[in-house]
């Protein structure tokens, strides 16, 4: 079989559960090619098809359900793990009617939680956002280019380092009103590989990520080679915080809450509506059993 192509991003939680299936280290794995992308790029990549599984927003999950299958593990989901907005005072909601937003992308599931929440709480509303690498929002609003920022990914651990003040939590405000895990990043594989490559896919990641569980610092000088000089404290904390039993498999709560997400982005006119069989996964036979919502009986 010719080698699969990936494409998922640097940070520590998909290096660390990527690290041994990309490294040869699972007996019987497809080989596997590996791209190394922001989310924001991933996104875009999954737009062209041309590569066989792609780490993505769940907020963009909807733009490609025709040619991609979710797969129920190797994602990021989880609780106390969502986007933050932080600004370069103390402000509450108030202080941001008709602010300037630095945001990571707009098909994001840091967005889609930031348009939920700001609907309800910014009086009057926002005055705008623009798109900036996630890397360069906490620099820009230190230096006053923006009124705010979204967050993202290690900068949660890392943003009161920058002078920054939390306005919101926009994972607690996901959570305290749906009382369900947050979904950020979505695995996703190419429909016309066929259910026995697919399976074989969803397999890989799982024994990859079992691998990673067991074998914790086998992944340690991949992880830093791609964690763009992350500080070893916030890398650890960052895949403890990342990858957990929601990676290991979506399960029911997972199933339960990307449909909430998606429903609700669809009732608001910002993605096209899904249903429970594009989400269903095309494996041709079963491992475990957890079965979500739309899901099969897929396990690991």
């Amino acid at each position: 079989m010719t080698a699969l192509t990936i494409a998922h991003s640097p940070c520590p939680n998909d290096t660390f559960v990527f690290h041994a299936w990309s490294h040869g280290l699972l007996p019987g794995a497809p080989e596997l090619s590996v791209r190394i992308a922001d989310i924001d790029v991933t996104n875009q990549l999954a737009g062209s098809t041309e590569l066989d599984v792609l780490k993505i927003s769940f907020a963009a999950l909807p733009d490609f359900l025709d040619d991609y299958a979710l797969v129920p593990c190797g994602g990021a989901l989880g609780r106390g793990c969502g986007p933050l907005v932080v600004a370069a005072s103390q402000a509450g909601p108030e202080g941001l009617s008709g602010a300037t937003i630095a945001i990571p992308a707009e098909k994001s599931t840091a967005y889609l939680l930031f348009r939920r929440w700001a609907a309800q709480a910014v009086p009057g509303g926002i005055g705008k956002v623009e798109v900036l690498p996630f890397g360069e929002i906490m620099p820009a609003v230190r230096d006053g280019a923006f009124d705010a920022g979204l967050i993202i990914h290690e900068a949660r651990f890392t943003f009161r380092d920058m002078g920054l003040q939390q306005v919101v939590d926009l994972g607690q405000a996901w959570e305290d009103s749906t009382g369900l895990p947050i979904p950020l990043g979505a695995i996703v594989a190419k429909r016309s590989l066929g259910a026995e490559t697919l399976t074989a896919v969803a397999d890989a990641i799982s024994d990859s990520v079992a691998y990673a569980w067991k074998n914790p610092d086998a992944s340690a000088g991949y992880v830093r080679e791609h964690a763009q000089e992350m500080d070893p404290e916030v890398m650890r904390q960052h895949i403890g915080l990342y990858v957990n039993d929601f990676t290991a498999e979506l399960g029911e709560a997972g199933y339960r809450a990307i449909r909430v997400l998606l429903d609700e982005a669809a009732e608001r006119g910002v993605a096209r509506p899904v249903d429970d069989e594009a989400l269903t996964f095309p494996a041709v036979r079963h491992r475990g059993e957890h079965r979500g919502n739309g899901s099969p009986r897929w396990g690991g």
